[in-house]
């Protein structure tokens, strides 16, 4: 899928026959590296992950990746814009195309206000948390879940509206578990794919007969929303100090109270921490419960009844 790639001089490469300039590395992980560059054709910025595939299966993933963005064509989920893989000696690399997002991802924007002694209010939470929930029903709806959701993932748009990234741990939104082999598999495979900060308590413990669904997603939203009210996931600190998230996920979350968040919006957080996946609510529900707190518009007056 997509064009050869080709490294060419004054660091410049070349995608799908159009020039790229390289201007700066944005950042890294294990296996990936992700650069900002100039579109030489149109001026624009993007951001180039670059993925390095040692052996087949992580060939195989990054494709997988590339196929999952071009299910999408929606507002809240990040649209890709090319892919190719490139012959590195005996290894290989797969480079996806990616528009750049200047406002970084909201956790930079959570971070910034705590670096002022600041939090995002309610009015500005909830129009966040809308367009995330969207993002997610779209993906739902294709019968696939993120499994990642976290707030480095969430990219911010020039008019604050979040976009979905990093697809690279989606997989069924259904997953029927039937023997303890095929928990253990998909408890291993969560270990490494779900970030354990934002993994549902199902995640952890899979039992040898259930069924995993899109709720796991429900459970990270909750700990998203709660990083936005409270300027840090709720057991962003358990897993920093070394305690077990594993253990702390399988009770209740004690909300602190605030006077900047309405009972209304504590109890749809709560809602969304429910330990038992059966009694959180999917995605649909949130969204219509959502919809209805919205902040009215600038010039909108509400009627008192």
């Amino acid at each position: 899928m997509g064009h050869a790639l080709c490294v060419c001089s004054r660091g410049t490469v070349i995608i799908d026959n159009k020039r790229y300039l390289f201007v700066q590395k944005l950042g890294e992980g294990g296996f990936s590296y992700v650069d900002l560059v100039e579109g030489l054709h149109d001026g624009h910025f993007y951001a180039l992950k670059r993925i390095l595939c040692h052996e087949q299966q992580d060939q195989e993933e990054a494709q997988r990746e590339a196929e999952m963005h071009r299910l999408f064509q929606h507002p809240n989920i990040l649209r890709l814009m090319a892919y190719s893989l490139k012959e590195r000696g005996a290894k290989h690399e797969a480079w996806l195309l990616l528009p750049f997002f200047k406002k970084g991802t909201l956790w930079n924007e959570i971070e910034r206000l705590k670096d002022q002694g600041s939090f995002l209010t309610e009015d500005q939470i909830l129009p966040l948390l809308l367009g995330i929930s969207r993002g997610l029903e779209a993906i739902h709806a294709k019968g696939y879940t993120h499994r990642d959701l976290k707030p480095t993932n969430i990219l911010l748009g020039d008019e604050g509206q979040p976009v979905l990234m990093d697809l690279g741990s989606m997989n069924q939104a259904c997953i029927q578990v039937e023997g303890s082999r095929q928990a253990l598999a998909l408890q291993d495979w969560a270990a490494q794919r779900c970030t354990i900060s934002y993994r549902a308590p199902e995640l952890f413990s899979v039992q040898s007969h259930c069924v995993i669904d899109e709720r796991t997603d429900v459970w990270s939203l909750g700990c998203v929303l709660y990083a936005m009210m409270f300027g840090e996931g709720p057991y962003d600190m358990v897993f920093q100090k070394g305690d077990s998230v594993a253990l702390a996920v399988q009770n209740e979350l004690s909300i602190p109270q605030s006077p900047r968040h309405s009972s209304a919006l504590r109890q749809l957080l709560s809602s969304m921490m429910t330990v038992d996946p059966q009694q959180r609510p999917h995605i649909p529900v949130l969204l219509s419960q959502l919809e209805a707190l919205q902040p009215p518009a600038p010039g909108q007056h509400t009627t008192q009844i």
